[in-house]
């Protein structure tokens, strides 16, 4: 897909765990020929570096310096998944300076060349201004299915009712915190991804970015 030459595009991606908006986000980057960022590795990456260093994710002090300090190489670890990191991961965001100490990192990247970022306030707070704006979501049911397999898959053992209970408390703390809080942005698109697959979403995700650009 032509995007128009003089402008530089920012798709904005926010939605909650397992709705799909990751592999939704990375092959909208690939067709329209942008950089992609999952804006959660900054936040999981910040927790982990907590965690590694012995400390309280949920202490503001030790949590923003762990956020100052984040490295590019932190977000290629593999250890930042699974039910630890998600917890460390939503415990940080809940911080303002946290969110303070990563936007600048986030708007810089975007506005480079433009760029297909997903996250959880990209359309509300990183990018309000962002020409295209989705929220992508499902049941929790569903992502809770989702979640479970991807466990499987990555070979960890995992409780499906238990899976569904960590993903509903971080559905409740990140829609609740005070500072971003996780909902869609007035003008985003809403994509309910529950009966739709990978290929069906990002169809209906691509029409959108066709009827923003005429095409």
């Amino acid at each position: 897909m032509t995007l128009p030459a003089a402008e530089a595009l920012v798709v904005a991606v926010d939605g909650p765990a397992a709705a799909g908006k990751g592999t939704l986000a990375r092959r909208l980057a690939a067709e329209l020929g942008l950089p992609h960022l999952d804006t959660g590795l900054l936040y999981r990456a910040t927790g982990r570096r907590v965690l590694d260093a012995g400390g309280d994710p949920r202490d503001p002090a030790i949590a923003e310096a762990a956020a100052r300090a984040l490295l590019p190489a932190d977000l290629a670890r593999g250890d930042l998944r699974g039910p630890e990191a998600d917890a460390a991961s939503s415990a940080v965001a809940a911080i303002p300076a946290v969110r303070a100490a990563l936007l600048d990192w986030q708007r810089e990247f975007g506005r480079r060349h433009g760029a297909v970022l997903d996250g959880r306030d990209i359309g509300t707070v990183v990018f309000p201004d962002a020409p295209v704006k989705l929220f992508v979501t499902a049941s929790a049911e569903e992502r809770a299915r989702r979640r479970f397999r991807e466990l499987q898959a990555r070979g960890v053992a995992a409780d499906p009712a238990q899976v569904l209970a960590e993903l509903q408390a971080r559905d409740a703390q990140d829609s609740r915190r005070a500072v971003a809080p996780l909902v869609p942005a007035a003008d985003a698109v809403v994509l309910d991804t529950s009966d739709l697959d990978a290929d069906a979403a990002f169809a209906a995700a691509l029409r959108v970015v066709r009827a923003r650009f005429g095409g």
